[in-house]
Protein backbone atom coordinates (compact mmCIF):
# COMPACT_ATOMS: atom_id res chain seq x y z
CA UNK A 1 0.00 0.00 0.00
CA UNK A 2 2.76 2.30 0.78
CA UNK A 3 6.57 2.15 0.35
CA UNK A 4 9.28 4.18 1.85
CA UNK A 5 12.91 4.11 0.77
CA UNK A 6 16.08 5.58 1.55
CA UNK A 7 13.97 9.17 2.81
CA UNK A 8 15.74 12.12 3.84
CA UNK A 9 13.58 15.34 4.42
CA UNK A 10 13.72 18.16 6.68
CA UNK A 11 13.80 21.98 6.69
CA UNK A 12 15.67 24.82 5.27
CA UNK A 13 18.43 22.71 3.66
CA UNK A 14 18.92 20.27 6.85
CA UNK A 15 17.90 16.91 7.10
CA UNK A 16 15.74 15.82 10.31
CA UNK A 17 14.92 12.33 8.79
CA UNK A 18 18.03 10.70 7.76
CA UNK A 19 17.75 7.65 4.96
CA UNK A 20 14.65 6.13 6.20
CA UNK A 21 13.02 2.88 4.66
CA UNK A 22 9.62 0.90 5.46
CA UNK A 23 6.20 -0.43 4.14
CA UNK A 24 2.67 -0.60 5.15
CA UNK A 25 0.59 -3.08 4.30
CA UNK A 26 -3.15 -3.29 4.39
CA UNK A 27 -5.21 -3.97 7.76
CA UNK A 28 -1.92 -2.55 9.45
CA UNK A 29 -0.77 -0.02 12.08
CA UNK A 30 2.31 1.25 12.30
CA UNK A 31 3.59 3.53 15.51
CA UNK A 32 6.29 5.88 15.25
CA UNK A 33 7.59 6.29 18.21
CA UNK A 34 11.18 7.74 19.42
CA UNK A 35 12.21 10.86 22.07
CA UNK A 36 11.18 14.33 21.46
CA UNK A 37 13.13 15.67 18.68
CA UNK A 38 13.92 12.76 16.75
CA UNK A 39 11.83 13.60 13.76
CA UNK A 40 8.41 12.20 14.37
CA UNK A 41 5.75 14.96 12.80
CA UNK A 42 8.53 15.73 10.17
CA UNK A 43 8.40 11.91 8.99
CA UNK A 44 4.80 12.18 9.22
CA UNK A 45 4.86 15.68 7.10
CA UNK A 46 6.41 13.83 3.88
CA UNK A 47 4.19 11.07 4.16
CA UNK A 48 0.95 13.75 3.44
CA UNK A 49 3.49 15.40 0.77
CA UNK A 50 3.06 18.61 3.21
CA UNK A 51 7.44 19.01 2.76
CA UNK A 52 9.67 18.39 -0.11
CA UNK A 53 11.55 14.80 -0.05
CA UNK A 54 14.07 13.27 -1.11
CA UNK A 55 14.49 9.48 -1.75
CA UNK A 56 10.92 7.46 -2.73
CA UNK A 57 7.62 7.61 -1.17
CA UNK A 58 5.12 5.69 -2.85
CA UNK A 59 1.13 4.70 -2.76
CA UNK A 60 -0.43 2.15 -4.94
CA UNK A 61 3.31 2.53 -6.84
CA UNK A 62 2.75 5.94 -7.72
CA UNK A 63 5.38 8.74 -6.27
CA UNK A 64 3.32 10.56 -4.42
CA UNK A 65 5.01 14.12 -5.37
CA UNK A 66 3.69 13.19 -8.83
CA UNK A 67 0.02 12.99 -7.65
CA UNK A 68 -2.09 15.74 -7.39
CA UNK A 69 -3.33 17.05 -4.37
CA UNK A 70 -6.95 16.77 -4.62
CA UNK A 71 -6.34 13.07 -5.99
CA UNK A 72 -3.28 12.19 -3.26
CA UNK A 73 -6.33 13.56 -0.51
CA UNK A 74 -8.41 10.59 -1.29
CA UNK A 75 -5.63 8.34 -0.44
CA UNK A 76 -4.05 9.42 2.74
CA UNK A 77 -5.11 11.89 5.45
CA UNK A 78 -3.63 13.50 8.37
CA UNK A 79 -4.74 14.16 11.58
CA UNK A 80 -3.16 16.14 13.92
CA UNK A 81 -2.84 16.57 17.89
CA UNK A 82 -5.46 19.59 17.93
CA UNK A 83 -7.15 21.50 14.93
CA UNK A 84 -7.22 25.23 14.45
CA UNK A 85 -10.80 26.53 14.67
CA UNK A 86 -10.88 29.33 12.13
CA UNK A 87 -14.39 29.33 11.36
CA UNK A 88 -17.67 28.82 13.72
CA UNK A 89 -18.57 25.72 11.79
CA UNK A 90 -21.67 23.21 12.76
CA UNK A 91 -20.48 19.88 13.22
CA UNK A 92 -22.31 18.72 10.01
CA UNK A 93 -20.35 21.17 8.16
CA UNK A 94 -17.21 20.00 9.16
CA UNK A 95 -17.48 16.88 8.44
CA UNK A 96 -18.67 17.61 5.04
CA UNK A 97 -15.29 19.09 4.18
CA UNK A 98 -14.03 15.41 4.19
CA UNK A 99 -16.00 14.91 1.11
CA UNK A 100 -14.40 17.84 -1.10
CA UNK A 101 -11.86 15.56 -2.89
CA UNK A 102 -14.59 13.26 -4.34
CA UNK A 103 -16.58 16.25 -5.46
CA UNK A 104 -16.40 17.65 -9.50
CA UNK A 105 -17.50 20.37 -11.18
CA UNK A 106 -17.36 24.39 -10.59
CA UNK A 107 -19.87 24.62 -7.77
CA UNK A 108 -19.09 21.11 -5.81
CA UNK A 109 -22.56 19.82 -4.38
CA UNK A 110 -23.11 17.05 -1.94
CA UNK A 111 -24.43 13.69 -3.44
CA UNK A 112 -26.84 11.44 -2.12
CA UNK A 113 -24.01 9.13 -1.69
CA UNK A 114 -22.14 11.90 0.19
CA UNK A 115 -24.44 12.64 2.97
CA UNK A 116 -24.49 9.12 3.16
CA UNK A 117 -20.76 8.49 3.56
CA UNK A 118 -21.51 11.76 6.09
CA UNK A 119 -24.24 10.60 8.16
CA UNK A 120 -21.99 7.29 8.72
CA UNK A 121 -19.51 8.63 9.72
CA UNK A 122 -21.09 11.00 12.40
CA UNK A 123 -23.39 7.91 13.69
CA UNK A 124 -20.45 6.15 14.20
CA UNK A 125 -18.60 8.58 16.12
CA UNK A 126 -21.64 9.03 18.13
CA UNK A 127 -21.93 12.99 16.87
CA UNK A 128 -25.16 12.86 14.66
CA UNK A 129 -27.78 14.00 17.58
CA UNK A 130 -25.57 16.88 17.73
CA UNK A 131 -24.78 17.79 14.39
CA UNK A 132 -25.69 21.38 14.16
CA UNK A 133 -23.76 22.11 17.01
CA UNK A 134 -20.92 24.90 16.32
CA UNK A 135 -17.18 23.37 16.77
CA UNK A 136 -16.06 26.19 18.93
CA UNK A 137 -18.55 25.27 21.74
CA UNK A 138 -16.82 22.05 22.02
CA UNK A 139 -14.50 20.76 24.46
CA UNK A 140 -11.33 19.10 23.07
CA UNK A 141 -12.23 15.20 23.05
CA UNK A 142 -15.63 16.26 21.02
CA UNK A 143 -13.41 18.03 18.69
CA UNK A 144 -11.14 15.13 18.04
CA UNK A 145 -14.16 13.01 17.31
CA UNK A 146 -15.08 15.76 14.79
CA UNK A 147 -12.19 16.06 12.54
CA UNK A 148 -11.94 11.98 13.00
CA UNK A 149 -15.45 12.01 11.18
CA UNK A 150 -14.29 14.24 8.73
CA UNK A 151 -11.68 12.14 8.07
CA UNK A 152 -13.63 9.12 8.17
CA UNK A 153 -15.67 10.65 5.25
CA UNK A 154 -13.07 11.99 3.53
CA UNK A 155 -12.13 8.13 3.40
CA UNK A 156 -8.47 7.98 2.60
CA UNK A 157 -6.55 4.38 2.23
CA UNK A 158 -3.92 5.61 5.09
CA UNK A 159 -4.95 7.74 8.40
CA UNK A 160 -1.84 9.84 9.27
CA UNK A 161 -1.70 10.39 13.36
CA UNK A 162 0.28 13.29 14.91
CA UNK A 163 -0.13 12.76 18.71
CA UNK A 164 -4.10 12.69 18.02
CA UNK A 165 -4.81 11.96 22.23
CA UNK A 166 -2.49 14.79 23.61
CA UNK A 167 -4.51 17.20 25.83
CA UNK A 168 -7.31 14.32 25.66
CA UNK A 169 -8.03 12.46 28.86
CA UNK A 170 -7.56 8.90 29.26
CA UNK A 171 -11.47 7.77 28.04
CA UNK A 172 -11.05 10.36 25.37
CA UNK A 173 -7.49 8.71 24.63
CA UNK A 174 -8.90 5.01 24.58
CA UNK A 175 -12.23 5.90 22.66
CA UNK A 176 -10.21 7.85 19.62
CA UNK A 177 -8.02 4.96 19.35
CA UNK A 178 -10.54 2.55 19.66
CA UNK A 179 -12.66 4.30 16.69
CA UNK A 180 -9.63 3.92 14.38
CA UNK A 181 -8.91 0.16 15.00
CA UNK A 182 -12.14 -0.85 14.04
CA UNK A 183 -12.04 1.31 10.49
CA UNK A 184 -9.39 -0.17 10.10
CA UNK A 185 -10.19 -3.72 10.51
CA UNK A 186 -13.35 -3.36 8.73
CA UNK A 187 -12.26 -1.54 5.41
CA UNK A 188 -8.99 -2.71 5.13
CA UNK A 189 -7.23 0.33 5.19
CA UNK A 190 -4.25 1.36 7.47
CA UNK A 191 -3.17 3.88 10.11
CA UNK A 192 0.55 5.60 10.58
CA UNK A 193 0.69 7.00 14.04
CA UNK A 194 3.16 8.95 16.34
CA UNK A 195 2.41 8.21 19.93
CA UNK A 196 4.46 8.83 22.88
CA UNK A 197 2.43 6.88 25.19
CA UNK A 198 4.04 3.22 24.55
CA UNK A 199 1.14 1.45 26.59
CA UNK A 200 -1.23 3.03 23.64
CA UNK A 201 1.22 1.61 21.48
CA UNK A 202 1.29 -2.16 22.67
CA UNK A 203 -2.47 -1.96 22.85
CA UNK A 204 -3.25 -0.48 19.27
CA UNK A 205 0.41 -1.59 17.23
CA UNK A 206 1.30 -4.17 15.28
CA UNK A 207 4.47 -3.03 13.64
CA UNK A 208 6.48 -0.14 15.17
CA UNK A 209 9.44 2.23 14.00
CA UNK A 210 11.45 3.92 16.29
CA UNK A 211 13.44 6.79 15.64
CA UNK A 212 16.23 8.41 16.99
CA UNK A 213 18.46 11.56 15.88
CA UNK A 214 16.10 11.24 12.90
CA UNK A 215 17.20 7.50 11.69
CA UNK A 216 15.68 4.08 12.17
CA UNK A 217 17.01 2.99 15.20
CA UNK A 218 14.81 -0.06 15.47
CA UNK A 219 11.43 -1.36 13.13
CA UNK A 220 9.20 -4.45 12.77
CA UNK A 221 6.40 -6.74 15.50
CA UNK A 222 5.94 -5.10 18.55
CA UNK A 223 8.13 -7.68 20.17
CA UNK A 224 11.28 -6.90 18.14
CA UNK A 225 10.98 -3.29 18.85
CA UNK A 226 9.23 -2.70 22.42
CA UNK A 227 10.96 -5.81 24.00
CA UNK A 228 14.60 -6.16 23.89
CA UNK A 229 16.85 -3.19 24.64
CA UNK A 230 15.83 -0.69 21.68
CA UNK A 231 14.07 1.59 24.16
CA UNK A 232 16.79 1.51 26.77
CA UNK A 233 19.38 2.23 24.33
CA UNK A 234 17.50 5.00 22.92
CA UNK A 235 15.30 6.48 26.26
CA UNK A 236 18.41 6.36 28.35
CA UNK A 237 15.95 4.56 31.15
CA UNK A 238 14.74 0.70 31.98
CA UNK A 239 10.92 1.61 30.44
CA UNK A 240 9.74 -2.01 30.81
CA UNK A 241 11.57 -1.92 34.51
CA UNK A 242 9.31 1.14 35.18
CA UNK A 243 6.43 0.40 34.05
CA UNK A 244 6.43 -2.84 35.71
CA UNK A 245 6.93 -1.27 39.05
CA UNK A 246 3.92 1.05 38.20
CA UNK A 247 1.63 -1.80 37.26
CA UNK A 248 2.67 -3.58 40.80
CA UNK A 249 1.34 -0.44 42.99
CA UNK A 250 -1.80 -0.77 40.94
CA UNK A 251 -2.26 -4.30 42.29
CA UNK A 252 -1.53 -3.52 46.18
Amino acid sequence: MLNVSNLFCGYNNKDIIKDISFEIEPGSNLCIIGPNGCGKSTLLKALANLIPYRGSIKIDGIEISNIKRKTLAKKIALLTQMNSIYFPYTIYETVSLGRYCHMNGMVPRLSSIDKDIIYDSMERLGLWGIRNTKINQLSGGQLQRVFLAKIFAQDPKIILLDEPTNHLDLKYQIEILQYINEWVKQNERAVVAVLHDLNLVQLYGNKVILLNDGKKHAYGTLKDVLINNALEEVYKIDIKKWMTEVLAKWQV
